[in-house]
């Protein structure tokens, strides 16, 4: 074994050193990754991260930073995991380009600015959404180099509480050896019996971020984050977009009123819905697709026709096939990984962090998980506060909070303490970061209120919102 390991890594430094005429980017990214592979094989690492999604590759330099040598596992072949390659990223992407054509068909001319001819161009869109997608997975690479993380190309899954054996991309397998092991393999779409996934007419979030053509009619199983962001973006091109809900309510973690407010703005925009019902039949034998519908609670059922039908009944942590069970690796019924407040499994060494565990599934709070359980595996303290971990909506406008929502109390009434802020507003995700800094802090209304906000912004929305909690709004 050592011997294979010492002559594939003295192969492909040849190679690399020879730099092979013909030999493209692609062939020296693949020796490289070769490289790599058996350069983890052949040293212990004092961290192993087997995911390069937002919690796995920040954990991956966040480790390197604090001095301990790191190697980091990805099937994908691409850094970044699901938000960078099919998730946040992309979304966001085509949400601002779907964002810009709507606002020039409807509302540029009320600026003075006029169009003729104006239409869709898809395959320029799509081609903006995957440069952007590119520039930014390379650019976690370059990162990786910087801060001299390891990047082995290839699936991994637990051996040994030290060990991962991993299948490489480019042929052959390897086993990567290492005193601390995180699994940060992130979440997949989940599905919904009897609702056979195909990407082509039942689509998943990542096939409706590359549908070929803008579907007629879209319907939108689920009426989450996701879904909703998916449903505007189809909308705005020009679908007629039904969205179906089993829930009585839209994003029931949303606060109430806000929620109720988001509907309508929603509606006004064209988009339809249709709560407190389900799927209890699909047929694709057509062109396009039937589901056969009835009310939650049983009921008449109806019939309605898509194009294209996206399922968007959230997420579920990628935790199958990887090992935890050959090295006893609790999991709950939900097949997330149970750890402790240091992110420690119950088998020693071996870490979880991310949407494979308890939690909200967002980037963000990956992240976050990641640079903690890094702290604590270098001997320091890491700290994750999950009451004040802000979720958005990226539709237009807007929705963005942190905190409890109003059912739950927003300001205790004794100390006049922040406990909950709700944003509907353009740039809502953007504004909702002040309100992040009150609660981790312990700001009360007033706090924020008496602090002077620039003006003209949209950001003063939040000082009068205060204002108004602690004494009376000015311009409200």
């Amino acid at each position: 074994m050592a011997l294979a390991i010492l002559a594939r890594r003295r192969a492909a430094e040849a190679l690399l050193r020879r730099r092979p005429q013909g030999l493209g980017a692609a062939g020296v990214s693949a020796l490289r990754a070769s490289y790599a592979a058996a350069a983890a094989a052949g040293e212990e690492s004092d961290v192993v991260v087997v995911g390069g999604g937002p919690g796995g590759y920040v954990a991956a330099i966040k480790a390197a930073q604090l001095g301990l040598k790191t190697t980091c596992i990805e099937k994908r072949g691409t850094l970044g995991g699901t938000c960078l390659n099919v998730g946040c990223i992309p979304s966001k992407a085509l949400l601002h380009s779907s964002h810009m054509y709507h606002e020039a068909k409807s509302s540029f001319a009320h600026h003075g600015v006029k169009f003729s001819n104006l239409e869709v161009d898809l395959p320029a869109m799509m081609a903006q959404k995957d440069k952007a997608v590119s520039g930014l997975t390379k650019g976690i690479e370059g990162l990786f180099k910087k801060n001299k993380v390891t990047y082995v190309k290839g699936f991994g899954k637990l051996a040994s509480p030290s060990e991962v054996s991993v299948d490489l991309s480019d042929g052959g397998s390897t086993v990567v050896k290492g005193k601390n092991i995180i699994i940060a393999t992130g979440s997949d779409v989940k599905s919904l019996p009897g609702v056979t996934i195909d990407e082509k007419k039942i689509v998943s979030s990542t096939g409706a971020l590359c549908l070929s053509e803008i579907p007629k009619k879209l319907v939108v199983i689920g009426a989450g984050y996701i879904g909703l962001e998916m449903g505007s973006v189809w909308n705005r091109l020009g679908s007629e977009v039904t969205v179906v809900e089993f829930a009585p309510d839209i994003v029931p973690s949303m606060d109430g009123e806000v929620r109720k407010q988001f509907q309508r703005m929603l509606e006004k925009q064209k988009m339809k819905f249709m709560l407190k019902t389900k799927v209890v039949g699909v047929d694709t034998s057509g062109d396009g697709v039937k589901l056969t519908l009835e009310p939650s609670a049983g009921g008449e059922q109806s019939v309605i026709e898509a194009d294209i039908v996206l399922v968007s009944a959230g997420r579920v942590p990628y935790t199958a096939g990887i090992g935890l069970e050959s090295v006893g690796v609790e999991t709950d019924k939900a097949g997330r990984i149970l750890v402790d407040k240091r992110f420690m499994t119950n088998v020693k060494g071996v870490f979880a962090i991310g949407d494979a565990i308890p939690g909200p599934m967002l980037a963000h709070k990956a992240e976050e998980d990641g640079i903690a359980c890094v702290e604590f595996i270098a001997g320091k303290e890491g700290h994750v506060d999950y009451d004040t971990v802000p979720g958005v909506v990226y539709t237009h406008p807007e929705v963005a909070s942190v905190g409890k929502t109003e059912e739950q109390v927003l300001a205790e009434k004794e100390t006049d303490k922040i406990l909950g802020v709700h944003i509907m507003a353009p740039g809502a995700g953007e504004i909702i970061h002040e309100a992040c800094i009150a609660l981790q802090y312990g700001a009360s209304s007033e706090d924020v209120a008496r602090t002077c906000h620039a003006h003209p912004t949209v950001s003063e929305a939040l000082k009068e919102a205060c204002l108004q909690t602690f004494t009376k709004a000015i311009h409200i």
